[in-house]
């Protein structure tokens, strides 16, 4: 899966000055348009960090914009097009963005999610939270993100950004209930994290290999995801304080989920 980044790329290089270039069109709307994504099977990429661990990772990339250097390691199959700074910057949904953009395949994983050693997001909108919580979620060595609900799109720009590159090596898996419900198991135990008389203090129990469930700051977990769950749990807080950042409170939960691996 690792491509060489020793071996220098292709010197075809073709150049494009037109902002109304098919494209320059054809990646803007992948920036601004998760319908789009979707029915292209392609996402918008931003920026040389990006774009070396798509390629580290195996991902398809097609096309790359660059406006002065061009990249100096090994991308099969992909075709360069030299441009100017303001032509990527009207590309771009990103208010700042750096000086390479690129389109690349959207990968899928054939595989069935499982539910040991998974974190469940539900309806968590922000897509930065998004992205944190997959990256976190790949340090930590949390085989599965599951998306239920009204997520943030992981191939949005911001998503992607957000997650440093971990979204293409991190098992992420958008379900629905009834799925997570076809996979539960007696041997997979399933945890809310919410607010309630019953929940048990995270520092009492051991989440080890199991799935737990974060809702968003403002509604918390659906009562329908609660009722699928093994138990729930809360996280030890001070009084004063109300409730913790999504991508935060994840990371907290993935670190006891995983700590004794390690």
């Amino acid at each position: 899966m690792y491509m060489c980044p020793d071996k220098k790329v292709c010197d075809i290089v073709m150049e494009i000055t037109s902002r109304k270039n098919e494209k320059v069109v054809h990646l803007k709307k992948l920036g601004s348009s998760s319908t789009y994504r979707n029915e292209h099977g392609e996402f918008f990429g931003d920026g040389i960090k990006l774009l070396r661990e798509a390629s580290l990772w195996g991902i398809e990339v097609h096309d790359i914009f660059y406006a002065n250097e061009k990249p100096d390691f090994n991308i099969p199959g992909a075709v360069f097009y030299k441009t100017d700074y303001d032509i990527i910057r009207s590309i771009s949904p990103l208010i700042t963005p750096q000086d390479i953009v690129f389109s690349a395949k959207i990968p899928c994983w054939n595989d069935v999610p499982a539910l040991r050693n998974s974190i469940i997001i539900e309806n968590v909108q922000d897509p930065g939270n998004v992205g944190t919580i997959i990256r976190t979620a790949n340090a930590f060595g949390v085989e599965n993100v599951l998306l239920i609900g009204n997520c943030a799109d992981i191939w949005s720009s911001k998503t992607i950004r957000a997650s440093m590159g971990a979204v293409f090596r991190e098992k992420v898996f958008s379900i629905g209930l009834d799925t997570l419900e076809m996979l539960k198991t007696s041997d997979n135990n399933i945890y809310a994290a919410t607010l309630n008389q019953n929940s048990a203090d995270i520092r009492s129990i051991s989440l080890e290999n199991c799935a737990v469930c974060i809702g968003n700051e403002g509604n918390g977990l659906t009562e329908e995801l609660i009722s699928l769950c093994d138990g729930s749990v809360i996280i030890p807080m001070k009084p004063m304080c109300e409730s913790l950042n999504a991508a935060n409170a994840a990371a907290i939960l993935m670190w006891e989920m995983s700590k004794s691996s390690l």
